[in-house]
């Protein structure tokens, strides 16, 4: 069916991205995974090419344009060229609008000029050990000594952590007994401060290139000219760009659903069994034929979200059953794909095998599904 939404500009942009990933990642995309990360270089190549920059305003270097839907084409893209751009989505889509929403002057001058280049790149560090979803049960500390907090604590899961200039750290700054959500701050750690120590690269099933590492937090001193925003109220701006994070995994999840399903079409038709090629039987017919239709119906859904986040408009609600809708989706479509490669499709040599692999954390990271469903629950009056 035809998407709206996109203009003239999201096509160019749309072109100049594909053209971009065929020609610099995908012939690299292997050495990649070897490695297990992305090249530092390639944040600071997409820096020349405007792509870091696009929403930073003109001022410090970048586009002044913010509109989603370019992050939106960029995940769309990388999924059908079957790559993966590791922490990137992380960093445009979720951590930046934290700096464009609650960044001073000062901190606006120091840190914009690079954000847009790709010389700083950021993460965020909200998960602990032992809390998972629970944000206001966070332990990490940050007490005031003067100009300065005094930072100890520890954080895991940290996508992007082992690459990042400027962490975004989540730290309790006061204790309130009646609302355990007062009293969280955003301090931003600057990579080589004492104290702070990144982790080993985490071992993960899938999503190998995308850098995922343990924090670690000793008498870090953080001016206060690095909190984001007021003291204490960390909690409502985590909630303030919820509704964008899910937003962007569902975006990488429909899209990843169509890549899955595009790579088997392609497969069953060169693929021979019992003397014809395995896109003749009726089950594969009837398989593909409902994973298509399911891609459908979720490109309408999300399609819609994307339209309601542009003018604002998208609830958190909402958001959590775009989210909740796409990953569920993926894994479903990824799986019966899978299926249809036989053996072949649990060999890391086809990107099937990768697409099931990097499907699974979709349904945890940026709230469970079942998170998903106590919220859109709540909504019901449940």
């Amino acid at each position: 069916m035809r998407r709206t939404g996109f203009t003239a500009e999201h096509e160019d942009f749309r072109r100049m991205i594909r053209d971009y990933l065929a020609r610099e990642v995908v012939p690299a995309f292997d050495d990649w995974l070897a490695a297990g990360i992305v090249p530092r270089q390639f944040f600071r190549d997409l820096g020349k090419l405007g792509v870091l920059g696009m929403a930073v305003p003109e001022e410090y270097g970048g586009g002044g344009q913010v509109d989603f839907t370019y992050n939106a084409i960029l995940n769309e893209e990388a999924a059908r060229a079957l790559v993966s751009l590791g922490s990137l989505r992380v960093h445009l889509d979720v951590v930046l609008p934290y700096f464009l929403e609650y960044a001073g002057a000062e901190q606006r001058d120091r840190w914009f000029p690079g954000l847009a280049s790709g010389d700083l790149i950021t993460s965020i560090a909200m998960t602990e050990p032992g809390t998972g979803s629970d944000l206001a049960g966070m332990s990490t500390t940050a007490v005031e000594d003067g100009d300065h907090y005094i930072l100890n604590g520890a954080k895991t899961f940290i996508t992007g952590g082992a690459q990042a200039e400027l962490i975004v750290v989540v730290a309790r700054t006061s204790r309130d007994e009646s609302n355990r959500r007062n009293g969280l701050s955003l301090l931003v750690v600057e990579d080589g401060m004492p104290g702070f120590e990144k982790g080993r690269n985490l071992a993960k099933i899938g999503l190998k290139v995308q850098d995922t590492v343990e924090l670690s937090f000793t008498d870090v001193r953080v001016p206060k000219a690095n909190l984001l925003g007021e003291e204490g109220k960390g909690f409502s701006y985590l909630g303030h760009n919820l509704p964008q994070e899910r937003l962007t995994i569902a975006v990488g999840a429909l899209a990843a659903a169509r890549a899955a399903l595009d790579t088997t079409v392609a497969y069953v038709k060169e693929r021979h069994v019992f003397g014809k090629p395995v896109s003749q039987f009726q089950n594969t017919k009837f398989e593909l034929a409902a994973v298509a239709t399911d891609v459908e119906a979720g490109q309408a859904m999300l399609d819609r979200a994307l339209a309601e986040h542009l003018v604002g408009e998208l609830s958190g609600v909402d958001a959590a059953k775009v989210k909740l809708f796409c990953t569920e989706l993926q894994g479903r479509a990824v799986d019966r794909c899978l299926q249809l490669f036989g053996g072949y499709g649990y060999i890391l040599e086809y990107p099937i095998a990768r697409l099931y692999a990097d499907a699974r954390v979709t349904r945890i990271y940026g709230g469970t599904s079942e998170v998903m469903k106590s919220i859109i629950s709540k909504s019901l009056g449940l």
